[in-house]
């Protein structure tokens, strides 16, 4: 019996205030590698550990692409990126349908974020007092597809994969890694564009989904 569902946050919970925060990243520095291996090396130097500026978390994803941290592209990078958790939105049912959930099941946000933009969305809109739990990557010091994240996550909750559902829009950071450990999984393809089952559209589809 599905007793926790694990929400993943950027593009299933709340829309992007900014195109591709992190592929623009890629963009302004120039980063040739292929995106699959990029984005793990970025996120691990940007969001599994806090930093006391966001300047210093950008010099020091430059630093692991052997890049020199130039003032003005800092200053592009820090700006672009405080836009996109500044004119971030949760999409319009999500708010309504998570408290109504939360009389069901326990809901748990699992997510790979760095110090700064999660928490300030979630403060926002007061979001964070809709989930039993939180689990932000740089509090954890391991980013959700390793394994340790998500142990770390059904250790604290004290439930076992067959207790909880992955929820999420990135069929390879949110959908395999929960398949890994043997969870089940709804994909949400708000685009509806991706052949994948389960999967939603929205939130207020989720329910149904559950039940089957």
């Amino acid at each position: 019996m599905v007793q926790a569902l694990l929400f993943d946050f950027w593009g299933t919970l709340v829309e992007n205030g900014v195109w591709s925060p992190i592929k623009q990243v890629k963009n302004i520095l120039k980063i040739g590698l292929p995106f699959s291996d990029y984005v793990l090396k970025m996120e691990k130097a940007m969001m599994t550990s806090s930093f006391v500026s966001l300047k210093e978390a950008l010099v020091q994803v430059c630093k692991e692409f052997s890049i020199e941290p130039e003032e003005t592209i800092i200053e592009e990078l820090v700006g672009m990126w405080n836009k996109n958790w500044m004119l971030a939105q949760p999409y319009e049912e999500v708010i309504a349908t998570l408290k109504t959930l939360r009389s069901k099941y326990q809901l748990i946000l699992v997510s790979n974020s760095d110090c700064f933009s999660v928490p300030k969305v979630l403060e926002k809109f007061n979001m964070k007092e809709l989930f039993d739990k939180v689990f932000l990557s740089y509090e954890i010091g391991t980013i959700k597809t390793e394994r340790n994240f998500m142990r770390r996550v059904l250790s604290e909750l004290s439930l076992n994969v067959d207790d909880c559902v992955m929820i999420g829009d990135s069929i390879q950071s949110d959908i395999m890694t929960a398949k890994r450990l043997g969870m089940k999984t709804v994909l949400i393809d708000r685009k509806n564009t991706r052949d994948f089952h389960p999967k939603i559209k929205n939130l207020k589809e989720l329910e149904n989904v559950l039940q089957l």
